[in-house]
């Protein structure tokens, strides 16, 4: 757990403090301090790869600590959180203080973890660039190496095979789909519910075309207000607004030649959508404060989890610009809508949580796996990866059966009530019944952690009986 990136988050309530720290703790280790002091002593003390700050502290604003934090510890990506009322507050110092992100409340999790994602690549890239800054002084040809081989490993880790799905998935589809648009210069527009892959697959799109070779930008559209919006995405001339102490270039510019993603796109406003749709119909930007528009290649791939030909007739989004952004739809399918997806990707979160945790000789039982796959997983693949992180933390034994899924799962799992077996046939109403009490004898020794007397005492059965029964489905315990 030593080795996890180390998030600072600065705010004086602790309750927000636990809020964040309890939707980070999975991936980062989590600093907490009240005050602008405190926050200070960390940073003398500890190696910080972001900030997460609030804007209202006592005794300053999270603004005019950040631009102390640039000054004396440039090295960690400064992230500010605050509502939409202190907007002009922090556009006024944005630049000033180097801040890498806006993040407005109420925030939603996964799309702050993907946000420090975001800072945690921008803080490796910061530091490989003033490594390669100093190589370069020695050896002009190293940088260009050194980037040759960053790019052949991000082809190599953003491959359409690295797509985790089973043999018959509906994804099998769905990438062949991805893999042929790759080859060709159009937009493509990848909806979905949150924690599908979308910016999984919109990877492998870009790494497997023409423009693999350029630069995959990201952008999350519904986290940032117009202003914000415009001046990450297009650039800004200094004085163009309070705050802009410098030209700033925009993710549109440094993704010159290759592919920007933009994420979340159906929570932009009407208003900033006519001028994205300028850009797409032009192929040109303005920065904010520029009088001269420029040029710019770039691919465009955008996603949402809203359904934007419903948004359209709603008219709370531009027709015009829908059919711009979707010249090639793609759709991710919610894991309930693939279960046979869930066995083979919940090995892999294992193979990754067994390397993360330390503990390499761990394993699913059967009933396990099972259990998971009846499932629904609303929250996609990102509640798998949590349900099984929580699985480990609570093993004792190598072999996680189904006691150690959570309760919920438990409650709302029914594949007896499945009409259709795992080869696709259509179950009689015999074997819909049996599975049904195959289910509820799992379940009951789940609960009872295989103490037979106790099972058999809640089910109405002699203990014979149920010896029975877990011989006629071949229910037996698997030794730890």
């Amino acid at each position: 757990m030593t080795d996890l990136p180390i998030i600072l988050v600065v705010d004086d309530e602790k309750q927000s403090q636990e809020a964040l720290r309890r939707v980070l703790r999975d991936e980062f280790r989590v600093l907490s301090a009240s005050t602008a002091a405190e926050a200070e002593g960390l940073l003398e003390h500890e190696m910080v790869h972001a900030i997460l700050c609030d804007q209202r502290m006592p005794g300053t604003q999270g603004v005019d600590f950040l631009k102390t934090v640039r000054a004396r510890w440039p090295d960690p990506v400064r992230m500010i959180i605050s509502g939409y009322s202190e907007a002009e507050d922090i556009i006024a110092g944005i630049n000033e203080a180097g801040i890498y992100q806006y993040i407005t409340k109420p925030w939603e999790p996964d799309a702050l973890v993907r946000t420090l994602r975001g800072a945690l690549r921008l803080y490796r890239l910061q530091r490989e660039n003033a490594q390669a800054s100093l190589d370069l002084k020695v050896s002009p040809a190293l940088l260009e190496r050194a980037i040759a081989s960053k790019t052949g490993a991000l082809k190599r880790q953003h491959h359409f095979d690295g797509i985790i799905h089973a043999a018959g998935s509906p994804l099998a589809g769905v990438i062949e789909m991805a893999r042929r648009v790759s080859s060709f210069d159009i937009s493509v527009l990848i909806t979905g519910e949150s924690g599908t892959g979308k910016e999984l697959l919109a990877r492998a799109i870009h790494y497997n075309s023409p423009r693999g070779n350029k630069p995959f930008v990201v952008e999350n559209c519904g986290a940032l207000p117009d202003q914000l919006l415009e001046s990450e995405l297009f650039g800004c001339k200094k004085g163009a607004f309070t705050g802009a102490y410098e030209d700033r270039i925009g993710l549109f510019e440094q993704a010159s030649g290759g592919t920007i993603f933009l994420d979340e796109i159906g929570e932009t406003s009407p208003a900033f959508q006519v001028k994205l749709l300028r850009v797409l119909q032009e192929g040109e930007i303005r920065p904010l404060g520029a009088r001269l528009t420029r040029k710019v290649d770039v691919r465009v791939i955008a996603a949402t989890n809203r359904n934007l030909e419903e948004e359209v007739r709603d008219k709370h989004f531009r027709r015009d610009l829908y059919y711009r952004l979707a010249a090639f739809p793609i759709h991710l399918p919610p894991l309930r809508d693939r279960p046979v997806d869930v066995p083979v990707l919940a090995e892999r979160l294992l193979a990754e949580t067994r390397k993360s945790f330390g503990r390499p000789n761990l394993s699913f039982s059967a009933e396990a796996l099972s259990l998971m796959r009846s499932y629904d997983w609303p929250g996609n693949v990102r509640e798998l990866q949590n349900e099984i992180q929580r699985m480990v933390a609570l093993a004792d034994m190598a072999r996680l059966g189904p006691e150690l899924i959570s309760p919920r799962i438990h409650a709302r799992a029914c594949p007896a009530s499945r009409s259709i077996a795992d080869d696709g046939q259509i179950l009689g109403l015999k074997e819909q019944v049996e599975a049904l009490e195959a289910r509820i004898l799992s379940e009951a020794l789940a609960r009872h952690r295989w103490n037979i007397s106790r099972v058999a005492e809640e089910l109405g059965l002699s203990r014979v009986g149920l010896r029975a029964k877990l011989n006629r489905y071949g229910l037996e315990r698997e030794v730890g």
